[in-house]
């Protein structure tokens, strides 16, 4: 069975800048992976390419083993990997929630009443069935996210790439948004730099550095220290 996506020897850089992407070397198939790195390593960029937002100046990319060279090519795999943005205002557009998570399945080809219904089933998977009605424009920054992930899952994706999901969210989000994205079907990629809520929806831990991808044990990236008798043995919080 080919791999869902696969990066071989990508290079991209900015104008007038050294590489972000060195002959990357990058698959994307069953796990559910983690993607970490500092600051202005090139996670973000990395997304934008595996979804054709931006294009490499070399190297292939392929989807499920067949170059991604046409137009058609590119909107198979917009159909299978859903994309949610780190801001989620740049994914909410619409008046109301409803409208919002109907717009996916609207423009997948679904009548009215069937896209209304996909929306609607993902809201309630989401503990979101009471935001139907709400106005985009006046829910919370951790309400905006959640709904973002619905527009996205009310196409039925695949697979799921996430730009720093738990950015502004307050704890009881946070831990909602873990058992959402541990009861999900889908494949799922995920940036961020919260080590310890990767530790909780993640099979393994990508690193890029210097325009490459290694792989990592959770266990070397970082340290707690807390104010209790495990504080300096191996534990594991919820």
């Amino acid at each position: 069975m080919p791999c869902l996506i696969e990066l071989k020897n990508i290079t991209f850089g900015y104008p007038g800048a050294m590489p972000v992407l060195d002959e990357l070397n990058f698959d994307f198939d069953t796990d559910a992976t983690g993607l970490v790195g500092d600051n202005g390593s090139g996670k973000t960029t990395l997304l934008h390419l595996i979804m054709g937002l931006i294009n490499p100046q070399s190297g292939e990319m392929l989807f499920r083993g067949k170059p991604l060279t046409t137009d058609a090519d590119w909107l198979e795999l917009r159909k299978t990997v859903g994309f949610v943005f780190q801001n989620p205002d740049d994914q909410l557009f619409m008046p109301t929630v409803i409208e919002d998570v109907t717009f996916g399945p609207l423009n997948l080809g679904h009548s009215q009443a069937t896209a209304k219904e996909m929306a609607l089933q993902t809201l309630e998977t989401l503990g979101l069935g009471n935001f139907a009605d709400r106005l985009t424009h006046k829910l919370s920054g951790g309400e905006k996210r959640l709904v973002a992930m619905a527009t996205v899952l009310s196409m039925q994706p695949e697979a799921l790439i996430l730009d720093e999901p738990t950015n502004d969210l307050d704890q009881d989000t946070r831990h909602r948004l873990i058992h959402i994205l541990r009861d999900l079907p889908q494949h799922l990629l995920i940036v961020s730099h919260d080590w310890d809520f990767l530790d909780h929806v993640v099979d393994r831990l990508a690193v890029l550095d210097e325009g490459k991808i290694s792989y990592r044990d959770f266990s070397v990236l970082h340290v707690h220290k807390h104010a209790h008798l495990a504080g300096d043995a191996d534990h594991h919080h919820e």
